[in-house]
């Protein structure tokens, strides 16, 4: 027996708050029966993996041990600075001269993610990352 993973909680302070914010990184909807205040807000992927926001009374400490890495459509430059204008911070710039790398940013609440080069840009690249 093995098992599947359901979701991909997310301790947060404003549950919906950041659900947005995820929604419009990820271009899917807030679940529809979610509204502001509610403590539990999520967003379904198109691969069927959910994104779930759980309010929590404590604030964020440390770094995170589990992240989310994104695969672009678009390049990984260009995705970094469609994120940074919806409210993402960055924390890291791990891009090389040769293309390769990878950009760390948080969300408004302070998790981090990652930002990989896009599909096309792996395609030509010289080595992988």
């Amino acid at each position: 027996m093995v098992s599947m993973v359901q979701n991909v909680a997310v301790d947060c302070a404003d549950a919906y708050g950041l659900a947005r914010f995820w929604s419009a990184v990820t271009g899917r909807p807030v679940d529809p029966e979610c509204a502001p205040g509610d403590r539990e807000t999520q967003v379904s992927l198109a691969d069927g993996l959910v994104l779930y926001f759980n309010q929590v009374p404590e604030p964020k400490s440390g770094k995170n041990r589990v992240h989310l890495c994104l695969r672009p459509e678009t390049s990984r430059d260009a995705e970094a600075e469609r994120l940074l204008a919806l409210g993402a911070a960055l924390v890291g710039d791990h891009r090389n001269a040769d293309g390769t790398g990878w950009v760390v940013l948080a969300d408004p609440e302070g998790n981090e993610f990652c930002v990989l080069r896009g599909t096309a840009e792996r395609a030509g690249a010289p080595a992988p990352e």
